[in-house]
């Protein structure tokens, strides 16, 4: 059943940033060495590094740059007006991919029959429309993309069966079929998708003004430890621990499609 976490604002005012928002569940340590177990069982273990490096590049097309994820939506409705406030942003969003993306991805990736199942699970759970509109089109782009690129009879019958069942191909449970059929550990995969979403984040707070490029790359290596807890929580979560930690940015990112101008998408 999907969860709602509390959330209160740091300081009182301006965007609220999760309280307790890595907190791990009881069992936590059982599950952390279990997911590290699980990270070192890829089919190919170490991940080929020039494989990773194309995958991570800003340049691969998944068309990630067309979305803010909320961002914009609320950088416009005055909910962020400086550095702290873009930071407590961008904790408030890697808690929400952990708690409610990466789980999917780590289920797909360790069981990648599960693929048309989780991928209608997901869509019911991203309720909010431009959520789940954005999650679609990059999910279905990372599948176009690999096929094309990495001419993968695998990778194109994925996408045939996808197309053929109507699926919506969001874009966790596709990236962990699809990482699953390079050959990336579940470990590494993980670690990606929150660096391209934490990546995708911090770019378009430049693109908006928010923040200048170089003090952008400096929030995102402060966030680099975050990132990391966020990946080992995500890895331990099962599905029915998936949760809904960002109401607010859910009901900002909702109103993107009414903005008067607009960079992104989403």
């Amino acid at each position: 059943m999907t969860k709602t976490v509390p959330i209160a604002s740091a300081d009182g005012k301006g965007f609220p940033i999760p309280i307790s928002s890595l907190e791990a569940p009881p069992d936590f340590v059982p599950r952390i060495l279990e997911a590290d177990r699980s990270c070192q069982s890829g089919t190919q273990d170490p991940c080929d590094p020039w494989l990773l490096w194309q995958l991570a590049d800003s340049a691969f097309p998944v068309g990630g740059f067309a979305h803010s994820g909320g961002l914009e939506a609320a950088w416009q409705s005055g909910e962020i007006a400086s550095r702290e406030e873009l930071v407590g942003f961008l904790q408030a969003s890697l808690t929400q991919w952990a708690r409610g993306a990466v789980p999917f991805l780590a289920a797909v990736h360790a069981a990648p029959q599960r693929l048309k199942e989780l991928d209608r699970y997901c869509d019911a759970f991203l309720s909010n429309h431009i959520a789940n509109r954005a999650s679609r089109l990059q999910g279905q782009s990372l599948l176009l993309a690999c096929e094309r690129i990495f001419d993968s009879a695998a990778i194109a019958e994925l996408r045939r069966q996808l197309l053929q069942q109507d699926l919506p191909g969001h874009l966790a449970p596709t990236f962990g079929a699809v990482t699953r059929l390079l050959e990336l550990s579940r470990g590494a995969a993980v670690r990606l998708f929150l660096f391209s979403l934490l990546r995708g984040a911090v770019t378009s707070a430049v693109r908006l003004g928010i923040s200048g490029p170089l003090e952008a790359q400096a929030i995102q290596h402060r966030l680099g430890p975050s990132a990391e807890a966020a990946a080992i929580l995500g890895l331990s979560l099962p599905l029915d621990d998936l949760a809904q930690t960002a109401p607010i940015l859910d009901l900002l990112q909702g109103a993107q499609d009414r903005l008067y101008s607009r960079l992104f998408q989403s």
